[in-house]
């Protein structure tokens, strides 16, 4: 048998570049192994993270043949059900990914799951896809508890960033979040963090040093002008992130930074830009890691291309806001699997969000 040094173990799908296995570290959890279609995010991933990475269509993965995990989370592709994309949901091909999340769950019964996507997600369909996906929850055994975060108030980050977090536990498929039910011992324990007042700006995030071959607008007054002078005519605030929305600039004027998207630094779409003195730049890959809460520790591989980088950031989490999430878990488990060393729920003062 496999011998790990944290409490409680977790299996993460979809995982990306390791957003969530890393809030989740931070909480003390320790990931055993996690999987990702995307080769490039893969490079990212396993530079940074040394566990297994199972790398491919997750419609080919028997999870059989994996480590058994307390928590699984799945952070399934969201731009079947986003404003950004088509809106398909379940008829996209990227939809159905929520059930492979599902038959992980069945087969590997995990004593908690999280899931995180779009807020549109609850939404989409007149709420019928949200309905299905909690049914089939249900369905499987586990609670269902819902809530939309932005990592602004949740996350001490400076992004205006709106997801749909839900948790659920093994056993516990009665639980009524409109009130306890007996036997429902990690539901009834566990609560969402609470919003925390914001500290940072957008500024923070900057970097004094930037490579301004790479980063600044200023090439192109002689290769578009007009676009540069599209540009320049709306970006007149310094104090301000803007977002170039192909055929238009849109300031933020809040100090925090818009939404980061999968496709900001390809072809100008979603790209957020400042101006500085009498140019304009677009934010470095780094900047935007910041943004969602990633250390300066994690590496960004000199192998990947920009335009890389920016897609698998895009479609990242917001690291502190999983960690808050992730140790609300821990406390709720403690509950029912390690009452001699259990937090109860007068003790949410006490931790440490």
């Amino acid at each position: 048998m496999t011998k790990h040094k944290a409490q409680y173990t977790v299996g993460s799908l979809f995982a990306g570049i390791g957003g969530i296995c890393l809030g989740f570290q931070k909480a003390g959890f320790e990931t055993v192994w996690a999987n990702d279609f995307d080769k490039k995010a893969g490079v990212t991933y396993k530079t940074n993270f040394k566990h297994s990475f199972i790398e491919g269509d997750i419609h080919k993965v028997d999870p059989e043949q994996l480590e058994k995990v307390d928590i699984i989370t799945s952070g399934f592709p969201c731009q079947a059900f986003s404003i950004a994309g088509y809106r398909k949901g379940f008829r996209d091909e990227r939809g159905d990914l929520f059930f492979e999340t599902i038959r992980f769950i069945d087969v590997i019964k995990p004593k908690a799951f999280l899931l995180e996507n779009v807020k549109n997600l609850t939404t989409h369909d007149n709420g019928n896809t949200f309905k299905v996906i909690k049914d089939y929850i249900l369905n499987s055994g586990y609670s269902f508890i819902p809530k939309v975060l932005n990592s602004k108030d949740y996350g001490n980050v400076p992004q205006n960033r709106e997801r749909i977090y839900v948790v659920g536990f093994r056993g516990e498929d009665s639980f009524n979040s409109l009130g306890e039910l007996s036997g429902s011992v990690c539901s009834n324990n566990f609560k969402f963090p609470d919003a925390i007042p914001s500290t940072r700006s957008w500024v923070d995030i900057l970097d004094s040093d930037v490579d301004e071959k790479k980063y600044s607008y200023s090439k192109y007054r002689d290769i578009n002008p007009s676009m540069f002078n599209m540009l320049s005519k709306f970006m007149v605030n310094e104090g301000s992130v803007y977002q170039w929305r192909r055929m238009y600039v849109r300031e933020n004027k809040s100090n925090v930074c818009p939404t980061l998207t999968a496709n900001m630094g390809t072809g100008g779409h979603n790209v957020p830009l400042i101006r500085y003195s009498n140019d304009i730049r677009k934010l470095t890959p780094r900047e935007c890691a910041r943004l969602q809460g990633f250390p300066d520790s994690f590496i960004l591989p000199g192998n990947v291309a920009t335009s890389q980088l920016y897609k698998q950031i895009g479609n990242s989490v917001t690291v502190p806001v999983i960690e808050r999430i992730a140790e609300r878990i821990k406390i709720a488990l403690n509950a029912k699997y390690a009452p001699e060393t259990a937090k109860t729920k007068t003790e949410f003062a006490t931790a440490r969000y």
